[in-house]
């Protein structure tokens, strides 16, 4: 546990740059990156990440050079790099939630009239959002007879508010498509205009209209443009953590890669410490990703999939609102990130991973919840399952396995699309297994064959192989000697084959052996 639990110069929840600057709180230094884009005659720019890491943050760092406030960057980068004379006037446009159309357009009037307000204007077009904002536009730059900069924050926030309704979702892209294609129109009029968001839509779809936007969401010049380095941890947050295991904590928390070094979460690291040293699911439990589960309902998603995922770049690039596909959502929501970059000279492809512990654990017990409804038995049979793995003890292990697939309720079976597919039962034990935040390989693959589930403790190697029906699981394990492949690694290891009946709901075979000595049969 750490010494100091509650520190008082934890930016916790601030997004403002200027009161945490004059109210020293912790800040790490991103300005590089703002003087790297700025320093340009013009840019227009596009950043997507996930939530909480920092971009509204940076957004705001970005106002503030740009308003000319020089006090507030004493001792930074970009203190003595900047012409802090070239003052522009700037428009930040920041969306909250819309719970309807109605409202959606209501908020825009809204973001409008507060720019209004601080530039000190009137505007006339009063019943039309897109004309109105490119009066706003070009109102400030006849007033000041400068370019305008124009900040976009949570720029897509209107789209995910309504990705569970298609229609809505349509709608709502459609009305920020007219909105933004305003800034393309205006180009005399801006200096420069950068737009962060944690989703990337099809660029037919929104940013038809930008055609000169530069995504730099994956320019490895700026993948530590949000987020924390180690570096950062070892340096901003050396005493806070001095009494912290980093190792553990990088583990838990870090990760994150955006074609360049690993970053943490700010959020993680800033709760972890506020709370003591305590290693829990901070930036996950922010946001319960309800989404997801309506796509794994619709698209009977093989859970162990998530596992050694290699897509190609389009996936990640950006998603169509009509063609939702989960791992782009799972990507660009934080749940996956890049893992390698393979170019097979046809075209760029990536290995995709759950970034850390945190990750894992969290979102499989959401996995849990979705395919098993176990919510109040999660617990038990996570504890029993773990207990039986670290003792080596296979018939608890079997037992809990057992009791776990007949305590899911009938209706879950009735009202689960996935319940009826084969990888039903395997994606059931992955789901369970890695909630547990021990090491597991699905699709683990050797040079006699894939195996289906390899768990890896620090004193055991379990090779786990499943069948949906009579063929004998534990053969293929012996026939395909997969267990070649971790002899070397003087550990124990023991081979599972499970089998489950689609009838019967559960499984009818658990044969397993150790390597070497002789087989059991349920």
């Amino acid at each position: 546990m750490l010494i100091n639990p509650k520190p008082n110069n934890l930016p916790i929840g601030i997004s403002t740059f200027k009161d945490i600057i004059d109210n020293h709180f912790i800040y790490v230094d991103k300005t590089p990156h703002a003087f790297q884009l700025i320093n340009k005659e013009k840019g227009y720019y596009f950043l997507s990440r996930p939530r909480r890491f920092g971009k509204s943050l940076f957004l705001d760092t970005l106002k503030c050079i740009f308003e000319g406030k020089k006090e507030l960057f004493e001792g930074l980068y970009i203190d003595d790099k900047w012409n802090w004379n070239q003052q522009y006037p700037v428009i930040k446009i920041s969306f909250g939630v819309s719970n309807s159309i109605t409202e959606l357009i209501a908020n825009i009037f809204s973001l409008i009239k507060q720019n209004q307000k601080k530039f000190d204007i009137t505007l006339h077009n009063t019943e039309d959002y897109a004309l109105c904002f490119e009066e706003l536009i070009q109102v400030i730059h006849q007033k000041h007879q400068k370019q305008v900069v124009i900040l976009i924050d949570e720029y897509d926030k209107p789209i995910l508010d309504f990705l569970d309704k298609t229609t809505l979702a349509i709608e709502a892209r459609d009305i920020l498509k007219r909105l933004y294609h305003v800034i393309k129109d205006n180009d005399q009029y801006i200096k420069f205009a950068f737009l962060t968001g944690v989703s990337k839509f099809a660029k037919v779809s929104i940013f038809s209209g930008l055609n000169n936007l530069e995504d730099i969401s994956l320019d490895a010049d700026y993948a530590t443009i949000a987020g924390y380095t180690q570096k950062d941890i070892e340096s901003s947050f050396a005493e806070h953590l001095k009494d912290v295991d980093l190792q553990k904590l990088k583990q838990w928390y870090n990760g994150y890669n955006f074609l360049g070094e690993d970053i943490y979460n700010p959020f993680d690291i800033l709760l972890f410490i506020s709370k003591g040293g305590m290693y829990r699911n901070y930036w996950f439990g922010t946001g319960t990703p309800h989404f997801l589960i309506k796509l794994l309902q619709q698209k009977d998603y093989f859970i162990p999939q998530l596992e050694n995922l290699v897509v190609d770049e389009s996936i990640i690039d950006s998603f169509d609102i009509e063609n939702l596909s989960i791992e782009p959502i799972l990507y660009q929501s934080g749940y996956l990130t890049i893992n390698e970059v393979i170019d097979d000279e046809r075209r760029l492809k990536f290995s995709l991973k759950l970034p850390n512990k945190e990750v894992k654990i969290s979102l499989n017990d959401l996995f849990i919840d979705y395919l098993t409804n176990q919510t109040l038995d999660k617990i038990k049979f996570q504890d029993n399952l773990y207990d039986a793995l670290t003792k080596n003890d296979l018939e608890s292990f079997k037992s809990t396995l057992i009791t776990l697939f007949s305590s899911i309720p009938y209706n879950n079976y009735v009202n689960n699309n996935i319940a009826h597919f084969e990888g039903y039962y395997s994606s059931v034990i992955y789901a369970y297994l890695a909630s547990l935040g021990i090491t597991i390989i699905a699709e683990d693959i050797t040079n006699k064959g894939r195996i289906d589930l390899t768990i890896q403790l620090d004193h055991a190697i379990y090779i786990i192989e499943f069948k949906v029906g009579n063929e004998n699981a534990l053969m293929q394990i012996i026939h395909k000697n997969y267990a070649s492949k971790y002899l070397n690694d003087n550990k124990a290891i023991y081979l599972v084959g499970i089998n489950f009946d689609s009838a019967e709901r559960n499984i009818t075979n658990f044969n397993y052996k150790q390597v070497k000595m002789t087989t059991r049969l349920v």
